[in-house]
């Protein structure tokens, strides 16, 4: 882990997928007047998604986001750096990142949590694996959902070696989802998650114990999320590695009673109408990447879509808070105020004096996430997302009034 970061703390985390068995067909909503996939940017119903999305409820005691609905994840613990996991992963070692894909993305361009170099820092592991590593461990805690893949017979012979799904990828265009192991009991589960709960380095002996590898090649990069100063209780600010995960079926689920409370399987439009009717709360981060699955109705398209962009990387996202008179607004990269209130701390910077209309006939470019109260936001863009990333589907159900100039 990277001790030196002075403002922020790393962490990871998984927008978790999972297929359900039972939903209509896009003929069926068409029929019964609902908007089938590809025919606009409004949110359609949630029958229309053959997928759900895993969020956590932290608890109301939490320290950072209480009550809020979150993706599983947490922060990074030295044990996800040790050099214990070279004998886990002995087999895909000599692999550059451990066989996880390289992405094109130039290294100056990389955002530092993905492109530090974790050997100065005195791990032989890659970052990007360790992030991910950090992901699965959380999940399993959190969720008891635990991304695993046994590591007998893991390997052929030398410089043949293929992650799990790699071995797959080459014989079918249509991506396979990720199919999660049933080869140990709920039991043998159970006792192992409570272990490591009370220390994470227990993660280690689990996966020697039970001779399986954390599924990083099942996590694919999807964005990297900075807390602004002064957003949140105590000044917690973290550095976070947003990852997504596609599986065959909704797992077994469990909450930890402690920092989580409650767990919650839905679309990502039924998560965004309930977050409107102030039945839950999610941050902007999670409003944000929810919006961006709304493109996706079928959990095959999109897993095909994060296993292939992630291939290009990612922009480092810190927001930068402006207080206006009538809302506040979160600048993001790309937005023509952005530049020009960056600070390096995503530090609020107050402009009382004008309206969000004012704001936006000032800029050519936005990229904004506007903000009226705690249940009403809307994503303000009119710029091509980098690295072949996609903007948030919209609604007037959900979204903020704009104004007829504003380009969405």
């Amino acid at each position: 882990m990277n001790t030196a970061l002075k403002h922020w703390k790393e962490a990871a985390t998984v927008i978790l997928a999972a297929k359900t068995r039972h939903c209509q067909s896009t003929d069926s909503l068409q029929r019964n007047g609902e908007q089938a996939p590809g025919c606009g940017t409004s949110l359609t119903h949630k029958s229309a998604f053959d997928y759900k999305v895993l969020l956590l409820k932290r608890s109301g005691k939490s320290g950072f986001m209480p009550n809020a609905y979150v993706f599983p994840g947490g922060l990074v613990d030295p044990s996800d750096f040790s050099s214990e996991w070279m004998e886990v992963f002995k087999y895909f070692r000599k692999l550059p990142h451990f066989g996880v894909s390289v992405v094109k993305q130039p290294a100056g361009t990389r955002p530092p949590i993905f492109a530090t170099n974790r050997l100065k820092l005195g791990s032989p592991v890659p970052g990007d694996v360790a992030l991910r590593i950090c992901a699965v461990r959380e999940t399993f805690e959190e969720s008891g959902v635990l991304l695993v893949v046994p590591s007998t017979g893991a390997a052929g012979p030398l410089g043949t070696v293929k992650t799990p799904q790699d071995q797959t990828d080459q014989l079918d265009t249509r991506l396979p989802l990720t199919a999660l192991t049933s080869r140990w009991d709920q039991t043998e589960i159970a006792k192992w998650r409570s272990l490591v709960i009370k220390d994470p380095s227990n993660f280690i002996r689990m996966c020697v114990e039970l001779e399986c590898m954390p599924d990083i090649w099942a996590l694919h990069e999807w964005g990297n999320w900075l807390t602004p100063v002064g957003v949140y209780e105590k000044q917690r600010r973290y550095d976070t590695a947003f990852y997504m995960c596609c599986l065959e079926e909704i797992p077994h689920t469990i909450q930890d009673e402690k920092e989580i409370v409650n767990f919650k399987w839905s679309t990502p439009s039924e998560i965004l109408h309930s977050f409107r009717n102030k039945e839950i709360w999610i941050a902007p981060p999670q409003f944000y990447d929810l919006g961006r699955m709304c493109h996706f109705h079928s959990l095959s398209d999109l897993h095909s879509f994060a296993k292939l962009r992630a291939l290009e990387g990612c922009e480092q996202w810190l927001p930068i808070v402006l207080v206006a008179s009538d809302c506040l607004v979160s600048l993001l990269p790309g937005d023509s105020l952005y530049q020009e209130n960056v600070d390096n701390f995503g530090k609020i910077t107050s402009t009382a004096e004008k309206s969000l209309e004012d704001l936006q006939k000032e800029s050519s470019n936005l990229h904004r996430i506007v903000k009226h109260n705690p249940y009403t936001m809307c994503v303000h863009i009119n710029i091509t997302p980098k690295y072949q990333h996609l903007t948030p589907v919209t609604s007037p159900a959900i979204d903020c009034h704009l104004k007829p100039h504003n380009k969405l």
